[in-house]
């Protein structure tokens, strides 16, 4: 029963998103994202300094579930896979919430997603990424891949390490798991906690190297990968 209740309550809050985000776009993502996370019955705890608005954030990436307690958190534009736009509902409120789409197939088109991030943040808008770019879950972790730093360095903007941990390992989104089965089993736990947990803001200077601004997130973050890698 809790499960259908749940599921029922995320339908109406993900339908009247819908209509919030159109006429209000990034001012009703916050509101949404955490509509969606009471729904589901996961609570958020947030640590550390609060983020300056203009900030280049980066997380480690566990479920779908990251990206909602991020917005949760701060209003930001997201980068996310081409393949969330097509999505039902999802993808037409992260459209018209300004998320920033990366198609991963599609290499020739990072300097311009790059560029994209940049102007972004020279704006004054955060961005969200989660710079593994894939999902992992348990003591393994990605590396941060340095391309989206290179926003940061140009941009002359803070980098927000994040760190993000779940209470279950059932929150995890990995591997062949599908998103309705993760969602039917993340609305099934009971008392699932989201902790995000920020470091102090690194400043880039100037002429700061991607690669090493990516290794210094990461490590701030307690994100600690395989094996570090160098290549964009």
């Amino acid at each position: 029963m809790t499960r259908l209740v749940r599921l029922a309550a995320a339908a109406v809050v993900l339908i009247s998103g819908v209509f919030l985000v159109l006429p209000l776009r990034g001012a009703a993502l916050r509101t949404i994202a955490r509509g969606l996370l009471a729904a589901m019955g996961v609570k958020l705890v947030w640590r550390g300094p609060a983020p300056r608005p203009g900030s280049l954030l980066v997380a480690n990436h566990v479920s779908w579930l990251d990206v909602l307690a991020l917005l949760a958190v701060t209003p930001s534009r997201v980068i996310a896979k081409s393949e969330v736009a097509t999505w039902p509902f999802v993808g037409l409120i992260a459209r018209a919430g300004g998320a920033i789409f990366l198609d991963r197939s599609r290499p020739r088109q990072l300097p311009a997603a790059v560029a994209e991030v940049a102007a972004t943040l020279r704006a004054g808008h955060s961005v969200a990424v989660f710079p593994e770019g894939t999902t992992f879950c348990g003591t393994e972790r990605g590396r941060f891949r340095p391309a989206v730093f290179q926003a940061a360095a140009d941009a002359r903007v803070p980098v927000v390490p994040i760190s993000i941990r779940y209470g279950s390992p059932s929150a995890a989104f990995v591997g062949d798991d599908t998103l309705w089965s993760s969602v039917r089993r993340v609305v099934a736990l009971r008392g699932l906690t989201v902790t995000l947990v920020g470091a102090p803001a690194l400043i880039p200077e100037p002429g700061a190297d991607r690669r090493v601004l990516a290794r210094a997130a990461q490590a701030s973050a307690g994100v600690h990968a395989v094996r570090f890698g160098l290549a964009a």
